[in-house]
């Protein structure tokens, strides 16, 4: 459509996974036990963080706001699909759009940021132990918590105002199950060029630079563990990085995936399916990964539940 056809639009239809009215139920059940799953993993573990004077260190503070985020971030979109679902009215509209739309490019960014932060408190832990205490205080924690959040609430809110200048056309269906930014931006009548390139560098400055700064930690982590010259020394130390390095792998792997593949033609449904990894699974295993293969986490979830966590 042209862009001379553009119009003040105030819905937009989401096609979701599937247009086959049969397979939705599955995709309910599945996508509802995800997100409890999602939600009462992670506020187990915010939960152990809190209640155990133990666990009151600089790496499970940061592992406690990260799963904060993380409910946050499914809780953008999951209920809101399920709804549609239910319902079986998938319109959402303007309005509504454009907020699912900042909150999940906050919580995202969130994430990435606290991914870096916590790779960071590793790097600490591990290269500088003697200083470990002194330089990650209370402090310094706050304040790197407060910084992520600021920059991403700035970004979400570029982002989100670059969508308001653009007009859109009468027909905006979106192939997805949440308002995503390229998707939508895609939608538009008018020129995206502007929108693409801040997109595009923001992709660039706030997820590739966090990603350097991660390898960049691990690079020098690796380098001073091989230098352990105990066995069990060198898996003491691995074991404390072994989750936090799945974390990353799968957020990165499947996010930046999704965002420097949108360029390219894509099937109907391709980016939602390669979204639900970032979006929904990663958030759902981050208790799981940092809890079974943590003793101090076990034992905390033990006091609270009352029964032993493999």
């Amino acid at each position: 459509m042209e862009p001379g056809n553009g119009t003040q639009i105030s819905d937009f239809l989401l096609l979701g996974f599937s247009e086959g009215p049969e397979l939705q139920p599955l995709i309910f059940g599945l996508f509802l036990s995800m997100y409890l799953i999602t939600v009462f993993g992670n506020l187990l573990l915010i939960l152990a963080v809190t209640s155990d004077s133990h666990l009151h260190t600089p790496m499970y503070f940061f592992l406690a706001n990260l799963s904060f985020v993380d409910i946050c971030f499914t809780s953008t979109t999951i209920p809101k699909m399920l709804w549609n679902i239910q319902t079986q009215d998938n319109v959402i509209n303007y309005a509504g759009c454009l907020s699912q739309m900042y909150f999940f490019l906050l919580y995202a960014q969130l994430d990435v940021f606290l991914l870096t932060v916590m790779a960071y408190d590793r790097f600490m832990a591990i290269c500088q132990p003697l200083h470990y205490m002194v330089i990650m205080n209370p402090q310094l924690c706050g304040l790197l918590v407060l910084v992520s959040w600021v920059i991403s609430v700035l970004n979400s809110l570029l982002q989100s105002l670059m969508v308001l200048r653009l007009t859109f056309c009468t027909v905006l269906e979106i192939p997805h199950f949440f308002c995503e930014l390229n998707q939508v931006v895609g939608r538009a009548c008018s020129d995206t060029f502007l929108n693409d390139l801040v997109i595009y560098f923001n992709t660039v400055l706030l997820a590739g630079a966090p990603l350097a700064g991660i390898v960049y930690s691990y690079s020098k982590i690796v380098s001073t563990i091989c230098g352990i010259s105990s066995a069990q020394g060198k898996y003491k130390a691995f074991s404390t990085c072994a989750s936090h390095i799945s974390i990353v792998s799968l957020f990165y792997s499947t996010g930046l995936g999704v965002y420097l593949s949108s360029a390219a033609p894509q099937s109907s449904h391709s980016s939602a399916v390669a979204s639900v990894m970032y979006t929904v699974v990663t958030p759902m295993l981050n208790p799981f990964i940092y809890s079974l293969r943590n003793k101090d986490i076990k034992l905390a979830l033990k006091r609270i539940i009352g029964v032993p966590v493999m």
